[in-house]
Protein backbone atom coordinates (compact mmCIF):
# COMPACT_ATOMS: atom_id res chain seq x y z
CA UNK A 1 0.00 0.00 0.00
CA UNK A 2 1.22 3.53 -0.70
CA UNK A 3 0.11 7.12 -0.41
CA UNK A 4 0.84 9.31 -3.44
CA UNK A 5 1.72 12.95 -2.74
CA UNK A 6 1.48 15.44 -5.59
CA UNK A 7 1.49 19.22 -5.74
CA UNK A 8 -1.90 20.82 -6.25
CA UNK A 9 -0.70 24.38 -6.88
CA UNK A 10 1.19 24.43 -10.20
CA UNK A 11 4.46 26.10 -11.25
CA UNK A 12 4.79 28.46 -14.23
CA UNK A 13 8.40 29.35 -15.10
CA UNK A 14 9.80 32.03 -17.40
CA UNK A 15 12.22 31.04 -20.15
CA UNK A 16 15.15 33.41 -20.57
CA UNK A 17 18.91 33.55 -21.10
CA UNK A 18 19.56 31.29 -18.10
CA UNK A 19 17.28 28.54 -19.43
CA UNK A 20 17.44 29.04 -23.19
CA UNK A 21 18.23 25.48 -24.23
CA UNK A 22 16.43 22.20 -24.76
CA UNK A 23 18.35 20.60 -21.90
CA UNK A 24 17.32 23.35 -19.49
CA UNK A 25 13.66 23.12 -20.47
CA UNK A 26 13.70 19.34 -20.13
CA UNK A 27 15.25 19.66 -16.67
CA UNK A 28 12.66 22.26 -15.65
CA UNK A 29 9.84 19.86 -16.53
CA UNK A 30 11.57 17.10 -14.57
CA UNK A 31 11.88 19.43 -11.55
CA UNK A 32 8.13 20.10 -11.59
CA UNK A 33 7.34 22.95 -14.00
CA UNK A 34 3.80 22.73 -15.45
CA UNK A 35 3.94 25.66 -17.82
CA UNK A 36 6.35 28.09 -19.47
CA UNK A 37 6.05 31.86 -19.79
CA UNK A 38 7.53 33.48 -22.87
CA UNK A 39 8.07 37.18 -22.13
CA UNK A 40 7.46 39.08 -25.37
CA UNK A 41 9.04 42.23 -23.95
CA UNK A 42 12.32 40.63 -24.99
CA UNK A 43 13.69 38.31 -27.65
CA UNK A 44 13.08 37.61 -31.33
CA UNK A 45 10.46 35.53 -33.11
CA UNK A 46 13.12 33.04 -34.18
CA UNK A 47 14.06 32.54 -30.53
CA UNK A 48 10.41 32.11 -29.54
CA UNK A 49 9.76 29.55 -32.28
CA UNK A 50 12.79 27.55 -31.15
CA UNK A 51 11.66 27.68 -27.51
CA UNK A 52 8.15 26.52 -28.41
CA UNK A 53 9.62 23.59 -30.32
CA UNK A 54 11.88 22.69 -27.40
CA UNK A 55 8.99 22.84 -24.92
CA UNK A 56 6.78 20.57 -27.01
CA UNK A 57 9.64 18.12 -27.60
CA UNK A 58 10.47 17.94 -23.89
CA UNK A 59 6.78 17.68 -22.98
CA UNK A 60 6.28 14.74 -25.34
CA UNK A 61 9.37 13.00 -24.02
CA UNK A 62 8.17 13.42 -20.42
CA UNK A 63 4.65 12.29 -21.35
CA UNK A 64 3.31 15.34 -19.54
CA UNK A 65 1.18 18.12 -21.09
CA UNK A 66 2.60 21.55 -20.25
CA UNK A 67 1.22 25.01 -20.96
CA UNK A 68 2.84 27.79 -22.98
CA UNK A 69 1.91 31.36 -22.04
CA UNK A 70 2.64 34.28 -24.37
CA UNK A 71 3.07 37.36 -22.16
CA UNK A 72 2.41 40.53 -24.16
CA UNK A 73 4.42 43.62 -23.24
CA UNK A 74 1.46 46.03 -23.31
CA UNK A 75 1.91 49.79 -22.88
CA UNK A 76 4.96 49.38 -20.66
CA UNK A 77 6.19 52.95 -20.55
CA UNK A 78 9.89 53.49 -19.98
CA UNK A 79 12.45 56.25 -19.86
CA UNK A 80 14.76 56.63 -22.84
CA UNK A 81 18.54 56.79 -22.68
CA UNK A 82 19.90 58.83 -19.76
CA UNK A 83 23.41 60.31 -20.13
CA UNK A 84 25.94 58.15 -18.32
CA UNK A 85 22.93 56.05 -17.21
CA UNK A 86 22.50 58.23 -14.13
CA UNK A 87 20.75 61.52 -13.36
CA UNK A 88 20.07 62.77 -9.84
CA UNK A 89 16.83 64.62 -9.17
CA UNK A 90 15.77 66.47 -6.05
CA UNK A 91 12.45 67.28 -4.45
CA UNK A 92 10.89 70.31 -6.11
CA UNK A 93 12.73 69.86 -9.43
CA UNK A 94 10.65 70.39 -12.56
CA UNK A 95 11.31 67.95 -15.40
CA UNK A 96 10.12 67.79 -18.99
CA UNK A 97 9.19 64.24 -20.01
CA UNK A 98 9.35 64.34 -23.79
CA UNK A 99 8.61 61.60 -26.29
CA UNK A 100 11.49 60.99 -28.74
CA UNK A 101 13.80 63.58 -27.15
CA UNK A 102 17.42 63.24 -26.08
CA UNK A 103 18.46 63.70 -22.48
CA UNK A 104 19.43 67.33 -21.97
CA UNK A 105 19.57 68.37 -18.31
CA UNK A 106 15.94 68.49 -17.16
CA UNK A 107 14.52 67.24 -20.46
CA UNK A 108 14.07 63.50 -19.91
CA UNK A 109 13.35 61.19 -22.87
CA UNK A 110 10.43 58.76 -22.64
CA UNK A 111 9.41 55.94 -25.00
CA UNK A 112 5.69 56.83 -25.02
CA UNK A 113 3.88 60.08 -25.76
CA UNK A 114 2.55 60.92 -22.30
CA UNK A 115 1.02 64.14 -23.63
CA UNK A 116 -1.71 62.04 -25.27
CA UNK A 117 -2.96 60.65 -21.95
CA UNK A 118 -1.61 62.40 -18.84
CA UNK A 119 -3.39 65.36 -17.27
CA UNK A 120 -2.31 68.00 -14.72
CA UNK A 121 -2.62 66.77 -11.15
CA UNK A 122 -2.06 63.11 -11.97
CA UNK A 123 0.71 61.08 -10.33
CA UNK A 124 3.55 59.54 -12.32
CA UNK A 125 5.91 57.04 -10.70
CA UNK A 126 9.35 56.47 -12.22
CA UNK A 127 11.87 53.63 -11.69
CA UNK A 128 9.45 51.08 -10.20
CA UNK A 129 7.92 53.72 -7.94
CA UNK A 130 11.17 55.04 -6.49
CA UNK A 131 10.59 58.57 -7.85
CA UNK A 132 7.16 60.14 -7.34
CA UNK A 133 6.16 63.08 -9.56
CA UNK A 134 3.03 65.12 -10.29
CA UNK A 135 1.99 66.40 -13.69
CA UNK A 136 1.86 70.20 -13.65
CA UNK A 137 1.39 71.00 -17.34
CA UNK A 138 1.06 69.59 -20.84
CA UNK A 139 3.66 71.76 -22.56
CA UNK A 140 3.40 70.47 -26.13
CA UNK A 141 1.94 67.67 -28.23
CA UNK A 142 4.93 65.50 -27.25
CA UNK A 143 5.86 66.65 -23.74
CA UNK A 144 4.58 67.17 -20.21
CA UNK A 145 6.05 68.96 -17.21
CA UNK A 146 6.23 67.19 -13.84
CA UNK A 147 7.28 68.24 -10.34
CA UNK A 148 9.47 65.81 -8.38
CA UNK A 149 7.99 64.88 -4.99
CA UNK A 150 11.05 63.02 -3.66
CA UNK A 151 14.70 62.89 -4.66
CA UNK A 152 16.55 59.99 -6.19
CA UNK A 153 18.32 58.65 -9.26
CA UNK A 154 16.97 58.18 -12.78
CA UNK A 155 18.51 55.52 -15.01
CA UNK A 156 18.02 54.51 -18.65
CA UNK A 157 14.99 52.42 -19.67
CA UNK A 158 13.44 52.31 -16.18
CA UNK A 159 9.67 51.82 -16.01
CA UNK A 160 7.02 54.52 -15.56
CA UNK A 161 3.62 53.95 -13.92
CA UNK A 162 0.59 56.23 -14.33
CA UNK A 163 -2.00 54.97 -11.79
CA UNK A 164 -4.37 57.93 -12.30
CA UNK A 165 -4.30 57.91 -16.10
CA UNK A 166 -7.09 56.42 -18.19
CA UNK A 167 -5.72 54.72 -21.30
CA UNK A 168 -9.29 54.48 -22.66
CA UNK A 169 -9.01 50.98 -24.13
CA UNK A 170 -5.68 51.77 -25.78
CA UNK A 171 -3.66 49.06 -24.03
CA UNK A 172 -2.96 46.79 -27.02
CA UNK A 173 0.04 48.43 -28.67
CA UNK A 174 1.31 48.04 -32.21
CA UNK A 175 4.04 45.75 -30.91
CA UNK A 176 1.40 43.66 -29.15
CA UNK A 177 -0.58 43.39 -32.40
CA UNK A 178 2.49 42.09 -34.22
CA UNK A 179 3.18 39.64 -31.39
CA UNK A 180 -0.44 38.46 -31.38
CA UNK A 181 -0.33 37.90 -35.14
CA UNK A 182 2.90 35.93 -34.76
CA UNK A 183 1.33 33.68 -32.15
CA UNK A 184 -1.94 32.95 -33.96
CA UNK A 185 -0.63 29.85 -35.71
CA UNK A 186 1.88 28.84 -33.03
CA UNK A 187 1.29 26.22 -30.34
CA UNK A 188 0.40 28.78 -27.65
CA UNK A 189 -2.11 27.94 -24.92
CA UNK A 190 -2.54 31.28 -23.14
CA UNK A 191 -2.06 34.92 -24.10
CA UNK A 192 -1.45 37.23 -21.13
CA UNK A 193 -2.74 40.77 -21.60
CA UNK A 194 -0.75 43.39 -19.69
CA UNK A 195 -2.09 46.48 -17.90
CA UNK A 196 -5.75 45.52 -18.25
CA UNK A 197 -8.07 48.33 -17.16
CA UNK A 198 -11.51 46.97 -18.04
CA UNK A 199 -13.41 43.95 -19.37
CA UNK A 200 -13.54 45.67 -22.77
CA UNK A 201 -9.77 45.20 -23.08
CA UNK A 202 -10.20 41.42 -22.80
CA UNK A 203 -13.06 41.39 -25.29
CA UNK A 204 -10.91 43.29 -27.80
CA UNK A 205 -8.15 40.68 -27.54
CA UNK A 206 -10.72 37.88 -27.69
CA UNK A 207 -12.01 39.18 -31.01
CA UNK A 208 -8.47 39.31 -32.42
CA UNK A 209 -7.71 35.73 -31.37
CA UNK A 210 -11.01 34.32 -32.64
CA UNK A 211 -10.67 36.17 -35.96
CA UNK A 212 -7.19 34.72 -36.34
CA UNK A 213 -8.33 31.17 -35.63
CA UNK A 214 -6.48 30.89 -32.31
CA UNK A 215 -7.81 28.67 -29.51
CA UNK A 216 -5.54 30.26 -26.91
CA UNK A 217 -7.16 31.37 -23.68
CA UNK A 218 -6.72 34.85 -22.21
CA UNK A 219 -4.99 35.59 -18.92
CA UNK A 220 -5.65 39.13 -17.68
CA UNK A 221 -2.76 40.70 -15.78
CA UNK A 222 -4.15 42.77 -12.93
CA UNK A 223 -1.57 45.49 -12.36
CA UNK A 224 -3.42 48.82 -12.68
CA UNK A 225 -5.39 50.96 -10.28
CA UNK A 226 -8.39 51.00 -12.64
CA UNK A 227 -8.57 47.19 -12.77
CA UNK A 228 -9.01 46.70 -9.03
CA UNK A 229 -12.13 48.82 -8.62
CA UNK A 230 -14.63 46.39 -7.11
CA UNK A 231 -17.16 46.00 -9.93
CA UNK A 232 -14.48 46.30 -12.60
CA UNK A 233 -12.32 43.58 -11.03
CA UNK A 234 -15.15 41.07 -10.84
CA UNK A 235 -16.15 41.74 -14.44
CA UNK A 236 -12.53 41.31 -15.58
CA UNK A 237 -12.37 37.93 -13.83
CA UNK A 238 -15.72 36.88 -15.27
CA UNK A 239 -14.76 37.49 -18.93
CA UNK A 240 -11.18 36.19 -18.64
CA UNK A 241 -9.99 32.58 -18.76
CA UNK A 242 -7.41 33.27 -16.08
CA UNK A 243 -6.05 36.16 -14.03
CA UNK A 244 -2.47 36.93 -13.05
CA UNK A 245 -1.82 38.94 -9.90
CA UNK A 246 1.09 40.99 -11.31
CA UNK A 247 2.27 42.22 -7.95
CA UNK A 248 5.21 44.37 -9.06
CA UNK A 249 3.39 47.04 -11.05
CA UNK A 250 0.26 46.56 -8.93
CA UNK A 251 2.20 47.57 -5.81
CA UNK A 252 3.39 50.76 -7.51
CA UNK A 253 -0.10 51.58 -8.80
CA UNK A 254 -2.13 51.03 -5.61
CA UNK A 255 0.44 50.85 -2.81
CA UNK A 256 2.19 47.72 -1.52
CA UNK A 257 -0.03 47.52 1.57
CA UNK A 258 -3.06 46.75 -0.63
CA UNK A 259 -1.48 43.90 -2.61
CA UNK A 260 -1.94 41.01 -0.10
CA UNK A 261 -5.64 41.79 0.30
CA UNK A 262 -6.13 42.17 -3.46
CA UNK A 263 -4.27 38.90 -4.07
CA UNK A 264 -6.66 37.11 -1.74
CA UNK A 265 -9.69 38.69 -3.40
CA UNK A 266 -8.52 37.88 -6.94
CA UNK A 267 -7.85 34.22 -6.07
CA UNK A 268 -11.31 33.97 -4.49
CA UNK A 269 -13.01 35.54 -7.52
CA UNK A 270 -11.17 33.12 -9.82
CA UNK A 271 -12.50 30.24 -7.71
CA UNK A 272 -15.99 31.73 -7.82
CA UNK A 273 -15.99 31.82 -11.62
CA UNK A 274 -13.86 28.72 -12.27
CA UNK A 275 -10.90 30.65 -13.73
CA UNK A 276 -7.16 29.99 -13.38
CA UNK A 277 -5.40 32.21 -10.82
CA UNK A 278 -1.68 32.94 -11.14
CA UNK A 279 0.37 34.67 -8.43
CA UNK A 280 3.43 36.35 -9.93
CA UNK A 281 6.43 38.61 -9.28
CA UNK A 282 9.37 38.14 -6.93
CA UNK A 283 8.10 35.03 -5.19
CA UNK A 284 11.69 33.86 -4.77
CA UNK A 285 13.59 36.92 -5.99
CA UNK A 286 16.67 36.35 -3.83
CA UNK A 287 17.28 33.08 -5.67
CA UNK A 288 18.27 35.06 -8.76
CA UNK A 289 21.66 35.36 -7.03
CA UNK A 290 21.46 32.90 -4.12
CA UNK A 291 20.86 29.11 -3.97
CA UNK A 292 18.65 29.64 -0.91
CA UNK A 293 15.47 31.73 -0.54
CA UNK A 294 14.68 34.05 2.33
CA UNK A 295 12.17 32.97 4.97
CA UNK A 296 9.85 35.74 3.79
CA UNK A 297 9.87 34.34 0.25
CA UNK A 298 9.04 30.83 1.42
CA UNK A 299 6.20 32.29 3.47
CA UNK A 300 5.01 34.19 0.39
CA UNK A 301 4.75 31.00 -1.67
CA UNK A 302 3.10 29.16 1.21
CA UNK A 303 0.51 31.92 1.56
CA UNK A 304 -0.43 31.60 -2.13
CA UNK A 305 -0.89 27.84 -1.60
CA UNK A 306 -3.02 28.35 1.52
CA UNK A 307 -5.22 30.81 -0.39
CA UNK A 308 -5.74 28.19 -3.09
CA UNK A 309 -3.87 29.76 -6.03
CA UNK A 310 -3.92 27.56 -9.12
CA UNK A 311 -0.40 28.55 -10.11
CA UNK A 312 2.65 30.38 -8.80
CA UNK A 313 5.10 31.93 -11.22
CA UNK A 314 8.87 32.31 -11.39
CA UNK A 315 10.17 35.28 -13.42
CA UNK A 316 13.80 36.42 -13.18
CA UNK A 317 14.51 33.40 -10.98
CA UNK A 318 14.43 31.13 -14.06
CA UNK A 319 14.87 33.69 -16.85
CA UNK A 320 18.06 35.39 -15.65
CA UNK A 321 18.96 33.72 -12.37
CA UNK A 322 22.04 31.74 -11.48
CA UNK A 323 20.03 28.98 -9.77
CA UNK A 324 16.92 28.27 -11.87
CA UNK A 325 16.63 24.56 -11.03
CA UNK A 326 17.15 25.19 -7.32
CA UNK A 327 14.40 27.84 -7.41
CA UNK A 328 11.95 25.38 -9.01
CA UNK A 329 12.85 22.59 -6.58
CA UNK A 330 12.51 24.91 -3.58
CA UNK A 331 9.15 26.17 -4.78
CA UNK A 332 7.91 22.61 -5.29
CA UNK A 333 9.01 21.52 -1.81
CA UNK A 334 7.27 24.56 -0.31
CA UNK A 335 4.04 23.83 -2.18
CA UNK A 336 3.95 20.16 -1.18
CA UNK A 337 4.86 20.74 2.48
CA UNK A 338 2.33 23.55 2.83
CA UNK A 339 -0.56 21.62 1.29
CA UNK A 340 0.20 18.59 3.45
CA UNK A 341 0.38 20.50 6.73
CA UNK A 342 -2.22 23.26 6.51
CA UNK A 343 -5.89 23.71 5.80
CA UNK A 344 -6.87 25.60 2.68
CA UNK A 345 -8.34 29.04 3.32
CA UNK A 346 -12.09 28.76 2.72
CA UNK A 347 -12.49 32.35 1.47
CA UNK A 348 -16.19 32.05 2.30
CA UNK A 349 -16.73 35.81 2.36
CA UNK A 350 -16.01 36.16 -1.34
CA UNK A 351 -17.22 32.75 -2.50
CA UNK A 352 -20.66 33.25 -1.00
CA UNK A 353 -23.14 33.87 -3.80
CA UNK A 354 -21.05 32.15 -6.45
CA UNK A 355 -22.38 30.71 -9.68
CA UNK A 356 -25.48 28.57 -9.32
CA UNK A 357 -25.42 26.36 -12.41
CA UNK A 358 -25.90 22.70 -13.18
CA UNK A 359 -22.17 22.36 -13.73
CA UNK A 360 -21.23 23.85 -10.37
CA UNK A 361 -23.89 21.76 -8.62
CA UNK A 362 -22.48 18.61 -10.19
CA UNK A 363 -18.94 19.65 -9.24
CA UNK A 364 -19.94 20.23 -5.62
CA UNK A 365 -21.65 16.83 -5.54
CA UNK A 366 -18.53 15.17 -6.97
CA UNK A 367 -16.34 16.63 -4.23
CA UNK A 368 -18.72 15.55 -1.47
CA UNK A 369 -19.15 12.06 -2.88
CA UNK A 370 -15.40 11.60 -3.27
CA UNK A 371 -14.92 12.45 0.41
CA UNK A 372 -17.63 10.05 1.55
CA UNK A 373 -16.32 7.03 -0.39
CA UNK A 374 -12.62 7.78 0.34
CA UNK A 375 -11.86 8.02 -3.37
CA UNK A 376 -8.26 8.04 -4.57
CA UNK A 377 -9.02 10.48 -7.40
CA UNK A 378 -11.70 12.35 -9.30
CA UNK A 379 -11.75 11.51 -13.00
CA UNK A 380 -13.22 14.13 -15.33
CA UNK A 381 -14.08 13.38 -18.93
CA UNK A 382 -13.97 16.81 -20.54
CA UNK A 383 -13.96 18.22 -24.07
CA UNK A 384 -13.39 21.90 -23.35
CA UNK A 385 -11.81 21.64 -19.89
CA UNK A 386 -14.78 23.34 -18.19
CA UNK A 387 -15.71 20.28 -16.13
CA UNK A 388 -12.20 20.00 -14.67
CA UNK A 389 -12.03 23.77 -14.04
CA UNK A 390 -15.36 23.72 -12.20
CA UNK A 391 -14.28 20.84 -9.99
CA UNK A 392 -10.93 22.51 -9.31
CA UNK A 393 -12.74 25.67 -8.17
CA UNK A 394 -13.85 23.71 -5.09
CA UNK A 395 -10.17 22.94 -4.32
CA UNK A 396 -10.31 19.18 -3.69
CA UNK A 397 -7.48 17.50 -1.82
CA UNK A 398 -7.62 14.67 -4.38
CA UNK A 399 -6.03 14.67 -7.83
CA UNK A 400 -8.33 15.60 -10.69
CA UNK A 401 -7.52 13.22 -13.53
CA UNK A 402 -8.74 14.89 -16.72
CA UNK A 403 -9.17 13.01 -19.96
CA UNK A 404 -9.76 14.96 -23.17
CA UNK A 405 -9.36 14.33 -26.87
CA UNK A 406 -8.05 17.89 -27.44
CA UNK A 407 -4.29 18.43 -26.85
CA UNK A 408 -4.78 22.19 -26.43
CA UNK A 409 -7.24 21.56 -23.59
CA UNK A 410 -4.87 19.13 -21.88
CA UNK A 411 -2.10 21.75 -22.07
CA UNK A 412 -4.34 24.52 -20.71
CA UNK A 413 -5.45 22.29 -17.82
CA UNK A 414 -1.79 21.87 -16.84
CA UNK A 415 -2.11 25.15 -14.89
CA UNK A 416 -5.39 24.22 -13.18
CA UNK A 417 -5.38 23.37 -9.48
CA UNK A 418 -4.84 19.67 -8.63
CA UNK A 419 -5.25 18.66 -12.28
CA UNK A 420 -3.32 15.99 -14.14
CA UNK A 421 -4.44 15.85 -17.76
CA UNK A 422 -4.24 13.12 -20.39
CA UNK A 423 -5.08 13.07 -24.09
CA UNK A 424 -7.21 10.11 -25.13
CA UNK A 425 -9.80 9.56 -27.90
CA UNK A 426 -13.45 10.33 -27.16
CA UNK A 427 -15.43 7.25 -26.32
CA UNK A 428 -17.53 5.43 -23.80
CA UNK A 429 -15.75 4.77 -20.51
CA UNK A 430 -12.69 6.80 -21.51
CA UNK A 431 -12.40 7.94 -17.90
CA UNK A 432 -12.60 4.44 -16.47
CA UNK A 433 -10.01 3.12 -18.92
CA UNK A 434 -7.65 5.95 -18.00
CA UNK A 435 -8.23 5.41 -14.27
CA UNK A 436 -7.31 1.74 -14.61
CA UNK A 437 -4.26 2.63 -16.68
CA UNK A 438 -2.82 5.09 -14.17
CA UNK A 439 -3.78 2.85 -11.25
CA UNK A 440 -1.73 0.04 -12.77
CA UNK A 441 1.12 2.50 -13.33
CA UNK A 442 1.15 3.23 -9.59
CA UNK A 443 0.00 6.85 -9.74
CA UNK A 444 -3.06 6.59 -7.49
CA UNK A 445 -3.08 6.44 -3.72
CA UNK A 446 -3.70 2.80 -2.75
CA UNK A 447 -4.03 3.36 1.01
CA UNK A 448 -7.69 2.34 0.86
CA UNK A 449 -8.66 -1.12 -0.33
CA UNK A 450 -10.36 -1.34 -2.73
CA UNK A 451 -9.18 1.76 -4.61
CA UNK A 452 -12.16 3.86 -5.65
CA UNK A 453 -12.46 6.73 -8.12
CA UNK A 454 -15.36 9.07 -8.81
CA UNK A 455 -15.92 9.58 -12.53
CA UNK A 456 -17.84 12.57 -13.89
CA UNK A 457 -18.85 12.51 -17.54
CA UNK A 458 -21.60 13.14 -20.08
CA UNK A 459 -23.90 10.66 -21.74
CA UNK A 460 -22.64 11.86 -25.11
CA UNK A 461 -18.83 11.54 -25.01
CA UNK A 462 -17.00 14.50 -26.52
CA UNK A 463 -19.97 16.88 -26.46
CA UNK A 464 -19.19 20.24 -24.85
CA UNK A 465 -21.49 21.17 -21.96
CA UNK A 466 -23.10 17.75 -21.61
CA UNK A 467 -21.64 16.69 -18.25
CA UNK A 468 -24.47 15.08 -16.29
CA UNK A 469 -23.31 11.74 -14.86
CA UNK A 470 -21.38 10.74 -11.72
CA UNK A 471 -20.16 7.19 -11.12
CA UNK A 472 -18.14 5.47 -8.40
CA UNK A 473 -15.86 2.66 -9.60
CA UNK A 474 -13.57 0.24 -7.74
CA UNK A 475 -10.35 -0.35 -9.68
CA UNK A 476 -9.11 -3.45 -7.84
CA UNK A 477 -11.98 -5.62 -9.06
CA UNK A 478 -11.51 -7.33 -12.42
CA UNK A 479 -15.06 -8.53 -13.08
CA UNK A 480 -17.78 -6.19 -14.51
CA UNK A 481 -19.38 -3.82 -12.01
CA UNK A 482 -22.67 -2.07 -11.66
CA UNK A 483 -22.21 1.70 -11.72
CA UNK A 484 -22.85 3.44 -8.41
CA UNK A 485 -24.44 6.68 -9.59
Amino acid sequence: MSRVVFKRTKILATVGPSTNSYEAIESMIEEGVNGFRLNFSHGTYDERSQQIAWIRQASARAGKPVAILQDLQGPKIRLGEIKNNSYIVNRGDELILEYGAEHNEKTIPVQYNLADKAKPGQSIYIFDGKIHTKVTEVVSENAIKVRVENGGELMSKKGINLPDTDFAGDIITEKDRRDIEYGLDKDIDFVALSFVQSAEDIEQLRQMLVAGGSTAQIVSKVETKAAVESNTLEEIVRVSDGVMVARGDLAVEVGPEMVPVLQRKIIALCRKYGKVSIVATQLMASMVHSPEPTRAEVSDVATAVILGADTVMLSDETANGSFPMEAIATMKRTIVYTQEHTTLDGLKDVLTGGRQTQSTAISAAVIELAKRVDAAAIVAETKSGATADNIAAFRPSLPIISVTSVPRVAQQLALTYANKSFVRPDGERAGLKLAKEIHEAGFLDTTNDPTRVVIVSGRQPGLIGATDTIRVRMLDIDHPQTDQN
